[in-house]
């Protein structure tokens, strides 16, 4: 892989990764309701949950999809449905319980990791990544480093989304007002999922 490429592709893994999709309005949510430590395994199991999906892209699963564009449909839905029910899960995470406790835990590691593989921003960007910047000589050896690098950059870049939340997150201490911007973010991760599926034919 060439410098120019290499440099390339850094730009192309902190943009994507950085501006707003699903997994970046669940972490500034979590950040906002659980803070930032309890939020770490959720940011590591993005970055190496998609580390593996990129892989797993790059192995020869994306080639699947094109022989059987189905697939990929059914998979965009599915992830849809389940991006439906994480957006319930967030508009009422941190509500008070009876006891004035909280309600809810944070996505765990594995949780987080999983999620990469129904969610259709992942699946654009683990495309793009290996059809785009991953040169044809020494393949699979580019596809190892490709991931590396991806989840290199993406953890410090989803990572901000949380630190923004926790800073958030001491003008948010009255329960309707955490209502409201639980209910905002799970507004916005349901609007997340429009520009994905008005793109994802044009980034296939």
């Amino acid at each position: 892989m060439t410098l120019e490429l290499l440099i390339a592709f850094v730009a192309f893994a902190f943009v994507t990764s950085v501006t707003p999709g699903p997994n970046n309005m669940m972490l500034l949510a979590s950040g906002v309701n659980f803070g930032l430590r309890r939020s770490v395994p959720h940011m590591l199991g993005i970055s190496l949950g998609f580390m593996v999906l990129v892989m797993a892209v790059g192995f020869g699963l994306g080639q699947l999809f094109e022989q059987w564009p189905a697939l990929y449909t059914l998979l965009r839905y599915l992830g849809a449905a389940y991006l439906l029910y994480l957006a319930w899960k967030i508009a009422n995470a941190g509500a008070p319980d009876s006891r004035g406790g909280e309600r809810g835990k944070p996505f765990g590691f594995l949780q987080a990791a999983a999620f990469q593989w129904v969610n259709p921003k992942a699946w654009v960007m683990a495309i793009g990544a290996i059809t785009t910047y991953t040169p044809q000589e020494n393949f699979l050896v580019n596809v190892l480093l490709i991931a590396a690098l991806f989840a290199l950059v993406n953890c410090p870049s989803v990572g901000l989304w949380t630190v923004a939340g926790t800073l958030l997150r001491n003008w948010l201490r009255h329960p309707r007002v955490l209502r409201a911007f639980n209910i905002g973010m799970a507004l916005l991760l349901v609007a997340s999922l429009y520009p994905i599926f008005a793109d994802v034919k044009g980034a296939l």
